[in-house]
């Protein structure tokens, strides 16, 4: 934020229009000031971009030229969404509708379902868990509940990508996702699901953007209704757009360009979700015109944070980095990071936890102070060294170590073992106490090692991990001790676990702190295998590691200590080196020489004018379409997919349209999609009236596209010269 932003809880309404632009910088003000056309907005981390576009939209509802009720603000979380709200309220600008995109989706469905479909809308389901597990079920399939949430992500995934089931697989495989179980597994899971969805007449949410995307290409009546109502479109967040999102965006806007999208390719930390930057990349390709705004003043990071920021973009690599901002620090110097090096993990959370208890007692609020880990398993040391010092904390996205169900189940597992190990087959060869606990945990899960891939499998077996290194470290402590002392001393420390929470250290992981700040940042167990994770093995993975390390980097204000440990735990092999990422960049390390100078100065780039057209890029014209039989320009949407008026004579061939729709029908009830999702009833007789030869016949005819006519142009073409298809030929 700018430090104009600094005002009270309660800050006075401006008084005008031009009010709401006091105190913007320069760039801030270009964003506020461009209301017409396409923008897009590229901001660095911590340069004011929610003040740049909320400021945009007052501005044009104070001065007259945006309605409130015709705007349109997207964003991905609720709490960001009510935040936009809020501020738009405290600058005059009630009345405009900050929503996600699932609630803005979810509004629309409800209210056009009895016009597009008819009768009541289905159930949503808020979790859609237990329904994967009855699929499960269904399948004969046994999935632990860690697999379960896995299982359900991958659902989630495919939805959000337009993956079909039958297409989960090489889908997959093209992504380099490491799928939980086997992908056929995935597929025939994903499929049930659907099937038990339809049966008891619910849909998730996902399904609500599938629905409102298809009700709103099908009913063109529909489309135009909802695009008189929002005219102009703000997107927060725009690097973290699914392309099931897009397809959304595109429908709402139609062929308008009052579009304004913000975002920053170097954060794009959520590829596993389905969100890809290429939306936000291409953006200048898809609308020539657009007015391009960069921000790169950074109000809320020291220039030494900033320093290490630029450097580690600076070493990037890929289309994301290509675009990378250089950014500006506006804040006054501040101390330069700290890097630390310990021997083992332990040390290095007992060396955070001193450290924040020296800056407590010099005054820093606890709550201005954040851990931030790269995975949830780590927590559990650090939370422990947080309560040993006696400073107060508090889990942001994962929950406390001990409230883990796999630790509660384990924790079971070790006392009845305490009680009842005579009797336990399982302990008859082994005598040590690391040798029992591993034991009994390999009944709950934990392997000697760890399952391939990530996700909660990874994290349920590092969690069993966790207690197996801690009975490693108890046995080399107190050597005779027993499984009931283990398990006293694990019932010693999740009581001492609870702490205060009101005025604490946020312990968090780093995907979770996307969007927050703190004054001190500890980014701890920057090492090889964890930053990047073990099992980033791609380019493009590797490049999302580098970039979830800078959205750490950048969530401190004034002090930023970085840190690693040599070894797992005390007296263990020192084999581990900081991350690659560090090099060239900490003291005493060497790297590759820095790469030019980014994209990045801030500033305006204008769109293209008639006065610029022998140099600039020109967006296609478009040729207008005409009636086929009278000639007629065509402005329905639905008669330019016909290419003829909805009255003139059709010389459709009505057996061809029959088959063509029996087809389709087998090809909804395959993927679980309405039927309206593989061609539109007007696509169809479009197709029955041309009756193409080839595929490129079929291509130019509308709502075919390239991926339908890769999906099922070759079965399309069958039916169109009378062939008969086989009955499992259909799916590709």
């Amino acid at each position: 934020m700018t430090a104009a932003t600094h005002s009270p809880l309660f800050p006075r309404t401006p008084d005008s229009a031009d009010a709401v632009l006091e105190g913007l910088d320069p760039e801030q003000r270009e964003v506020a000031t461009a209301l017409q056309g396409p923008v897009c907005v590229l901001a660095g981390a911590g340069t004011g971009k929610t003040r740049a576009i909320t400021h945009r939209i007052a501005y044009g509802v104070r001065a007259g030229i945006l309605q409130p009720s015709s705007v349109l603000a997207v964003t991905f979380t609720n709490r960001a969404a009510g935040e936009m709200r809020g501020r738009l309220r405290q600058l005059g600008a009630a009345g405009v509708q900050a929503r996600t995109f699932h609630s803005a989706a979810l509004r629309q469905l409800q209210y056009f379902w009895p016009k597009a479909v008819g009768g009541s809308m289905p159930r949503l389901v808020d979790r859609k868990i237990q329904l994967v597990a009855d699929a499960a079920a269904a399948c004969r399939i046994r999935l632990d509940r860690g697999e379960l949430r896995d299982v359900t992500g991958e659902i989630e995934w495919s939805k959000v990508t337009q993956t079909v089931p039958s297409e989960y697989a090489p889908a997959a495989a093209k992504a380099g996702r490491e799928s939980p179980r086997d992908p056929a597994e995935i597929a025939q899971l994903y499929s049930a699901y659907e099937d038990l969805k339809r049966a008891r007449a619910v849909i998730d949410f996902e399904d609500v953007l599938l629905l409102t995307v298809a009700v709103l290409q099908d009913r063109h009546d529909i489309a135009e209704q909802v695009r008189s109502q929002y005219q102009h479109f703000v997107v927060d967040e725009y690097q973290d757009v699914s392309p099931l999102q897009q397809r959304l965006l595109e429908l709402w806007l139609g062929d308008r360009e009052n579009l304004c999208v913000v975002g920053d390719a170097s954060q794009t930390i959520y590829s596993f979700t389905g969100a890809t930057p290429d939306h936000l990349l291409d953006f200048r390709t898809r609308h020539p015109g657009a007015t391009v705004v960069k921000l790169v003043r950074d109000y809320r990071s020291t220039p030494q944070v900033v320093h290490l920021a630029n450097g580690l973009l600076a070493q990037a690599r890929g289309r994301a980095a290509d675009h990378r901002l250089e950014l500006v620090s506006q804040r006054a110097a501040g101390p330069e990071p700290v890097y630390s090096e310990y021997p083992d993990e332990p040390a290095e959370a007992e060396g955070a936890a001193r450290r924040i208890r020296e800056l407590m007692d010099s005054g820093v609020r606890a709550s201005e102070i954040a851990i931030l880990v790269r995975t949830n398993s780590q927590s559990e040391t650090y939370e422990q060294a947080l309560a040993d010092a006696g400073v107060p904390y508090q889990l942001r996205g994962a929950e406390r170590f001990f409230d883990r169900p796999e630790v509660r189940k384990a924790g079971v597992a070790l006392r009845g073992a305490a009680r009842f190990g005579g009797n336990d087959s399982l302990l008859d060869d082994v005598v040590d106490l690391p040798s029992q606990v591993r034991a009994v945990l390999s009944g709950e899960g934990w392997t000697t090692e760890p399952p391939a891939g990530s996700g909660a499998v990874r994290e349920r077996w590092e969690s069993l991990a966790a207690l197996v290194n801690l009975a490693q470290d108890f046995s080399a402590s107190r050597p005779g001790a027993t499984l009931s002392d283990l398990v006293a001393e694990l019932d010693e420390r999740a009581s001492a676990q609870h702490a205060p929470t009101v005025e604490g250290v946020t312990l968090a992981s780093l995907h979770s702190a996307k969007g927050l700040e703190w004054d001190v940042v500890f980014l701890v167990g920057v090492a090889e295998g964890m930053m990047p994770i073990t099992y980033a093995k791609t380019d493009e993975q590797i490049e999302e590691e580098r970039r979830l390390l800078y959205v750490g980097v950048t969530r401190a204000r004034e002090r930023l200590h970085v840190s690693w440990a040599l070894s797992r735990s005390p007296g263990g092999r020192p084999n581990r080196r900081p991350s690659r990422f560090l090099d060239g960049l900490r003291p005493g390390s060497v790297g590759a020489a820095a790469r030019s100078a980014a994209s990045g100065s801030g500033g305006v780039e204008r769109g293209f004018t008639t006065s610029r057209a022998d140099t600039a890029p020109r967006r296609r014209q478009r040729t207008p379409a005409r009636c086929r039989v009278c000639g007629r320009t065509l402005t329905d949407a639905g008669e330019m997919k016909l290419m003829r008026c909805e009255d003139c004579p059709s010389d459709m061939d009505e057996g061809l349209y029959e088959r063509l729709r029996e087809w389709r029908a087998l090809q909804a009830q395959r993927s679980g999609q309405p039927a309206f999702c593989v061609f539109t009833d007007k696509t169809l007789m479009a197709i029955a009236e041309t009756v193409p030869d080839d595929e490129g016949e079929l291509a130019r005819i509308p709502g075919v596209g390239t991926r339908k006519l890769n999906r099922f142009g070759a079965d399309v073409l069958a039916i169109c010269a009378g062939q008969e298809l086989g009955g499992e030929e259909t799916e590709n």
